[in-house]
């Protein structure tokens, strides 16, 4: 994986490079205001989410946005969260009353 891979920029003799591919002014490997790449650092991973229509389920996935935030170790909590708030609307919707059952006629005697 090269410096353009990472997003690292990286001088010729391997240290960290400053803007313009250019070693920092206090010496190799320090740029001033650039911040040194670390792969295990939260980072964005850019996936949209479009609207589903459904308020519920809507601010459920909007939680997924979250994880941006916190390191790999932290994504399994929110992704529970959301799996199981996604659970309870679904089984929210069945458990929605239905239409009323039509009255059953006298005349529909069965034997």
């Amino acid at each position: 994986m090269d410096a353009e891979d990472t997003g690292a920029a990286v001088a010729a003799d391997g240290e960290a490079a400053g803007p313009g591919g250019q070693a920092g002014p206090g010496g190799p490997g320090e740029a001033e205001g650039m911040v040194a790449y670390d792969p295990a650092a939260p980072a964005p991973l850019g996936v949209v989410r479009g609207a589903t229509g459904n308020a519920e389920v809507d601010a459920r996935l909007e939680r997924l946005s979250d994880v941006d935030h916190l390191t790999a170790d932290g994504h399994i909590e929110v992704y529970e969260d959301v799996h199981r708030g996604l659970r309870e609307t679904l089984t929210a919707l069945d458990a929605r009353p239905g239409p009323p059952a039509p009255p059953a006629s006298p005349y529909d005697i069965r034997s």
